[in-house]
């Protein structure tokens, strides 16, 4: 056991299971465990309203856990730690790194910062299979497509490792000073969340019990349905992965664990397509502001605010995109195959930036994932990694024939239309 006070800083890893910088704060006599949240140096993306909920969530079962010892901030970290250093008199700081831009750039400082002053810091991989700078080409390139990347880079790279047991806090140090989970106001004045209460169950264990339930129910055919909105067919784990209450590693090694098969291996190139997209943030860190390809800069987008607003509200008219931006409204959720056709239709049909997608979406979507988010809207409008050309749109009419045949998903998010035959309820 070594001598003095540790802090833990939770940021993206808000679980006890699987989580290397808190085993490794454990060490220590004391440990103080503290979230900060960070207004100061995201820009233009502090976290939206969805995934404040999810957080506030998150971090009041997380501190039930702790034995409700845990000390919340809001502001600038670096002046946050800093008092706390002085105070507690710390010996040593962790935290599990994360892989936004700004806060590459933030976590650098603290940590140059803290050495200076002969403080112990160490960061660990908590939320990726493999970290960006681990894969590269042969010659040491980067990859611009998925499959190569995938399958040549990550998978010939070292394998994912195993999960890591339990921490189990011991001699935790509270800051009377902090703030409680309330004043940080991750809450709206108006509770539009209520009805996101009903849909998710927010803690760790509500990780392990969605991939469970995945696991048991959904891989056995996921390769085959999961393309279908209507059916049990996706993990719906992508929220628990965005804040940490489930790992990569464990969901790898679970999936891996319980079956082999195309539909396994179907399951974990998705979690590939995750890897992917932190791999082009890390490299390309304008991605969020840029088009990766820069001839679509000059493209000549369309500023209608009558049809974005139309487009947000799932007012359309198209069916079966109104039908995924009301699951979207309802449940802080889209199904995966819904996303690029609700995003085609935004960006191909309507002819808007997809800049004013990816807005909606951060502040709407629970999995709200600068990474994923980014990638995803760039790979839909054409202009990121391994898009399709810009011509190719997704035809909503054809795209629910194929996969809202019998018409559930659109007569459980658009009513109005219910009572109509298969043959019409599809028709704008």
């Amino acid at each position: 056991m070594k001598k003095g006070i540790a802090i833990f800083w939770f940021r993206n890893d808000l679980r006890l299971t699987d989580n290397p910088g808190l085993l490794s704060a454990l060490e220590y006599e004391s440990i103080l465990p503290i979230y900060i949240l960070d207004e100061v140096n995201p820009g233009d993306h502090h976290m939206g309203q969805a995934s404040k909920w999810w957080l506030n969530q998150s971090l009041q079962h997380l501190n039930q856990g702790l034995d409700n010892a845990m000390s919340f901030y809001s502001g600038d970290p670096q002046l946050i730690l800093n008092d706390l250093i002085k105070r507690f008199n710390v010996t040593a700081v962790f935290w599990n790194r994360c892989y936004e831009p700004f806060a590459i750039i933030r976590d650098k400082v603290i940590k140059s910062d803290l050495q200076s002053r002969d403080i112990h810091v160490a960061s660990f991989n908590a939320s990726l299979l493999w970290e960006p700078w681990t894969v590269q080409k042969i010659d040491g390139g980067l990859f611009e497509v998925f499959t190569p990347f995938y399958r040549k880079g990550c998978l010939k790279s070292q394998k994912p490792r195993e999960p890591l047991e339990t921490a189990k806090p011991h001699s935790l140090v509270t800051d009377d000073k902090a703030k409680n989970i309330e004043s940080l106001q991750l809450l709206s004045g108006f509770p539009w969340y209520e009805k996101l209460q009903e849909q998710w169950v927010v803690s760790e264990q509500g990780a392990f019990d969605r991939l469970g339930a995945f696991i048991q129910h959904g891989l056995p055919t996921y390769k085959d349905k999961r393309n279908f909105p209507s059916q049990n067919g996706v993990s719906r784990l992508s929220p628990y992965l965005r804040f940490g209450q489930i790992s990569p590693h464990q969901v790898w090694q679970m999936v891996k664990s319980s079956a082999k098969g195309r539909h396994v291996d179907h399951f974990c190139s998705e979690l590939g397509w995750r890897e992917f997209s932190y791999y082009l943030l890390y490299h390309h860190p304008d991605l969020p502001e840029e088009n990766l390809k820069s001839e679509y800069d000059d493209f000549p987008w369309r500023d209608h605010d009558e049809f974005l607003q139309k487009w947000q509200t799932g007012m359309t008219g198209i069916p079966i995109v109104d039908a995924g931006m009301r699951e979207l409204w309802q449940t802080g959720y889209m199904h995966n195959r819904l996303r690029m056709i609700v995003g085609s239709f935004l960006v191909k049909n309507l002819m808007i930036h997809w800049r004013w997608g990816e807005k909606w979406f951060w502040d709407t979507l629970l999995d709200a994932d600068l990474a994923n988010n980014s990638a995803s809207w760039q790979w839909v409008a054409g202009s990121g990694a391994d898009s399709a050309p810009y011509f190719r749109i997704f035809n909503p009419m054809l795209q629910a024939e194929k996969f809202d045949p019998e018409c559930d998903y659109i007569r459980q998010y658009v009513p109005e239309l219910a009572k109509l035959s298969n043959q019409f309820i599809r028709c704008p």
